[in-house]
Parts: C-alpha cells; structure tokens; sequence
C-alpha cells in the first residue's frame, strides 16, 4: 500500500469513528482499527490524533462542497436555495457529515487544537453559501439590506445546529425546516411583484433602517 493510499485510509476512518463512535472514543487505536491499519501509521503520517482529525476535517468538508458545487452553481433564486438546502440536510443527515462537524465542534471546547481546522472546514461552506446568496439577492427587494457573508455563516450554523437538534426533538427540527421554506416563499413572493411595488418595498425598508440606526446613537 503506498503511503497516499494509508493517509486517505486513515482520513477516511477518522471521518466514520467520529461520526460513529464520536468525539469521547476517538482515538488512535479505534481510528486505525476502523482504516484497518496499524495504529503506529497515525503518528507516523500525521503526528497526532488531533491532528488526523483537522486533516480529516478539511478533507471531508473539500469532498462535500465539491460535490453539492454544481447544484449550488444552479441555484437561481432564495426559495430555490432554501428548498435545496432542505434536500441536501436529508443527504447529508445520511451520509454521517454534519454529525461529524457537530463532533469536531464539542471537541473544540475541550481540545483548542482542533478549533482552527474545524473553523477552516466550516468556511469552506460558508463561502461556497455566500457566493449563492450574493447572485441571488442582486436585485432582489431586499438584497441591499441583507449581508450575504453574515448571512451564510448564520446558515451554516443553523445547518449543523438543526441536525444536532433534531437528534432530541425531530418534529421541532423539522418545523424549523418548514419555517425557513416558507420565508422563502414570502421572499419569493416579493420578488414576483412589479418595479413600483418593488420600489415601494425598498423605500420602506430604507426608512426602517435609518430608524433603527437612529436608536443605535446614544
């Protein structure tokens, strides 16, 4: 076996004994004996276990944005994404991922060495999220009072909370689900009126802002 093929063996068990045993039972012993190796090849080519995990963790992250990239590319409007993201929670639910970003980021509390490959990870979505959200909210009524880098991270992180949620109130989840679907449809709604109507939106929104910009002033 070549030593590329140990690394991603090794990568690859890091990923499912976190996910299926978490972050408490992770160890080089159980990550070599799920990639089926000797344990001795964890520190050898990583020099930790932590340090497996942050390589994991990028390495997992990279695969799943590669793969939604495309269907991202095609998104064309925010109930579209929203509908999508609703899809791709089920996919990824599946597949163990986000429950192993919810694993990296406990671990995080108690082991600052994996807080930046985790973060790293997590912005590898975050930006592939803003880029849709800023060619959807062009022109959009309210795209000029939307920030679409806050904004993904705020998806980002529902994304992962709703998954660890759902693991003790799945109907709570799911309702949370149904309510992003139907802001969509309200946005969706918005964008389908006329220019005057539009402009009228636009104008009151404007006025709200500068309202609350005016209480922020002491």
């Amino acid at each position: 076996m070549s030593a590329a093929e140990t690394r991603e063996k090794l990568l690859v068990g890091a990923l499912r004994t976190l996910t299926e045993q978490g972050i408490a039972k992770t160890s080089a012993r159980t990550v070599a004996a799920t990639a089926g190796v000797n344990q001795a090849l964890v520190f050898y080519h990583f020099g930790s276990v932590d340090e497996l995990l942050a390589a994991a963790c990028r390495h997992g992250a990279e695969q799943r944005v590669a793969h939604y990239r495309p269907r991202l590319a095609a998104v064309t409007s925010l109930t579209e994404l929203l509908a999508f993201g609703r899809v791709m929670h089920d996919e990824e639910k599946r597949g163990g991922h986000v429950a192993f970003l919810g694993q990296l980021l406990a671990g995080a509390q108690t082991q600052p060495g994996l807080a930046p490959a985790t973060a790293a990870g997590l912005d590898l979505w975050v930006d592939e999220i803003e880029k849709v959200l800023a060619r959807v909210l062009e022109g959009s009524p309210i795209g000029e009072f939307t920030d679409p880098a806050g904004l993904a991270r705020a998806v980002a992180a529902a994304f992962i909370g709703l998954e660890l949620y759902e693991g003790v109130d799945e109907t709570g989840a799911m309702s949370a689900l149904d309510a992003l679907e139907q802001l969509g449809g309200l946005v969706g709604a918005l964008e389908e009126l006329g220019p005057v109507a539009q402009h009228a939106i636009r104008l009151r929104l404007r006025k709200v802002r500068r309202q609350a910009a005016s209480l922020d002033v002491p």
